[in-house]
């Protein structure tokens, strides 16, 4: 989330404890041009170096400026078609009629107008390296901010990316032009990397990667949201995927000992078809630490990895008309935490 997710994790905590619980030049031909850039694409392809996923000082909290103007085009170029009544609502998990020992893991990376955040790239190396899929849900400001990171992750087939908002605006709060631009800056922003991340793969002489045009997936800020809200993001061809698993801890989770009954309470409430929240953009402390404890003892219990959207596709989703995190109405505190709402601004985002 942000620097004060904090209070949501202290949130949860409390929670847990009291029940259980994103040139052409003149004169030369068309085919001159097409075999040249067959000739040389090779040359270029292995004089460019592969991305490290190891974290830099540019990945680090507030490591970059804060940027608070829209994106350079307001609305996506693909719009979805819009949801039928039956996939308005927020899907938690997704009921498993054969009990397979599935769930899906989700990291939210998202920051306020007011503030960056940053990247953990030790959660998302990880992953990578155990080839675990995962789906990330990518607030668009932070996809701006982190945009050497987006185009690297983007060409990652394990990885999907979801929508999260443009600013982590509270959707019990924004007006209906505030909340269609948190959504749609965010696919307008995608788009925009969708293309360079396509530029690149050209100009290096790689295989073009295979990108979906824009998200079809759609993570609530805080959790919250309206029923006027769910309906607004089904008109626009959102499905609203929240998690019946809170996978993170307030406290220091590079204490291992910590990470590791952590880990413990965490896979005690996962069952088949489960949806698990966590956090990559290095808030709270030491995920990374948390994430590889949690794998390790969901692996050892049998269970096995896929994204949201595979998930989905296994089973019948289990959807609400409310947004929460444990319990419906714990998260309702924090309307008044982060601005006027949620985005962190002393006025309130109308999309201007």
């Amino acid at each position: 989330m942000f620097s004060s997710v904090s209070l949501v994790l202290r949130l949860r905590h409390t929670v847990a404890v009291s029940v259980g619980v994103f040139c052409i030049l003149a004169g030369i031909s068309v085919a001159s041009i097409a075999a040249d850039a067959a000739s040389t694409a090779p040359a270029i392809a292995s004089s460019a170096p592969a991305p490290s996923w190891a974290p830099d000082a540019q990945d680090a909290r507030k490591a970059l400026r804060n940027d608070a103007t829209p994106p350079a085009k307001r609305e996506p170029s693909v719009m979805l078609p819009p949801l039928g009544p039956d996939a308005v609502g927020t899907i938690r998990r997704v009921a498993l009629a054969d009990g397979a020992k599935v769930v899906a893991l989700t990291f939210d990376l998202c920051e306020l107008d007011t503030v960056t955040t940053g990247c953990d790239m030790d959660i998302l190396g990880f992953l990578r390296a155990e080839h675990i899929p995962a789906t990330l849900f990518m607030g668009g400001k932070w996809m701006r901010t982190h945009s050497r990171r987006v185009l690297q992750i983007m060409t990652e087939p394990q990885f999907e990316i979801a929508n999260h908002a443009w600013s982590h605006g509270n959707f019990a709060l924004l007006s209906p032009a505030g909340l269609r631009a948190q959504v749609l800056w965010t696919q307008a922003q995608y788009e925009l990397l969708r293309k360079e991340a396509l530029r690149e793969a050209w100009a290096q002489g790689r295989p073009e990667p295979v990108i979906q045009p824009v998200p079809t997936l759609f993570r609530l800020p805080y959790g919250r949201c309206s029923d006027q809200s769910l309906q607004a993001l089904a008109k626009l061809g959102m499905q609203v995927v929240q998690w019946d698993v809170v996978a993170e801890s307030g406290a220091d989770n590079t204490n291992i000992e910590h990470a590791r009954r952590e880990a413990h309470l965490v896979a005690s409430q996962v069952k088949p078809g489960s949806i698990l929240l966590f956090h990559a953009n290095l808030v709270p402390k030491g995920s990374a630490q948390l994430l590889r404890e949690t794998v390790t003892e969901l692996r050892r219990r049998g269970y096995n990895f896929v994204s949201v959207s595979t998930l989905l596709g296994m089973g019948v989703p289990q959807r609400t008309m409310n947004g929460y995190f444990t319990s419906p109405g714990d998260n309702k505190a924090l309307d008044s935490k982060f601005g006027v709402d949620g985005t962190g601004r002393h006025t309130p985002f109308n999309g201007e």
